[in-house]
């Protein structure tokens, strides 16, 4: 079973880009560890394609190569921050639309041009002063990464939630110093409940 770890710097994670199967040192690891450990019977291929600050129209410009010709039989994808990171100095957003029909297209993609489960992971931003205000942005587009999932995926791994809920009773930088790129800790929680959603599409 070939498993494709697709999205942004949050994925991507200092991967070995000339390794074709090194998964970096973030939740694509962790998840890629537990599932073998969990399944130590059955045969894995885990291929992590995320790169440092794609936006979801990035994705969908290389989408074929990284995707679709890997021919994988789990896709998961993480992605959205960037899509309000990088507009944020400005105020100058991104369209909603232009974010919803750039993530559609790679969705469908995967519908008609492969037989992948696909995995959404929900963007995700904790408390930080400085970038409190992306959240202007950034709500709206969770909420399409939401409708997009009700419509698209086989299951929905709702991380800004999961997040907040992380965050009561402790610093919300013991997760994400940034409040966006996880610490260890924050990689290995995205990596818990992405486990939890890999065993429904197994």
């Amino acid at each position: 079973m070939r498993i494709l770890f697709q999205g942004d710097s949050i994925t991507d994670s200092k991967r070995i880009r000339e390794d074709f199967n090194n998964l970096g040192q973030g939740y694509a690891k962790y998840a890629a560890e537990e599932i073998s450990r969990a399944f130590p019977d059955r045969q894995f291929e885990f291929i992590n394609r995320g790169i440092s600050g794609d936006k979801a129209e990035s994705l969908k410009a290389r989408w074929q190569s990284d995707c679709i010709d890997l021919r994988p039989d789990v896709v998961s994808i993480l992605l959205g921050v960037n899509d309000t990171w990088h507009f944020a100095e400005t105020d100058a957003w991104m369209p909603n639309e232009y974010f919803e029909n750039c993530y559609r297209d790679i969705l469908t993609q995967v519908k008609t041009k492969t037989n992948a489960k696909i995995i959404i992971l929900e963007q995700f931003l904790l408390y930080t002063p400085d970038k409190a205000y992306f959240r202007i942005d950034l709500n709206p587009k969770i909420d399409i990464t939401r409708a997009l999932a009700r419509e698209f995926a086989d299951v929905f791994v709702p991380l800004d939630g999961i997040f907040a809920a992380a965050s009561v009773g402790r610093e919300p930088t013991f997760w994400a110093d940034d409040g966006v790129h996880p610490t260890e800790e924050g990689a290995k929680l995205i990596a818990k409940h992405y486990v939890e959603a890999f065993k429904t599409v197994l």
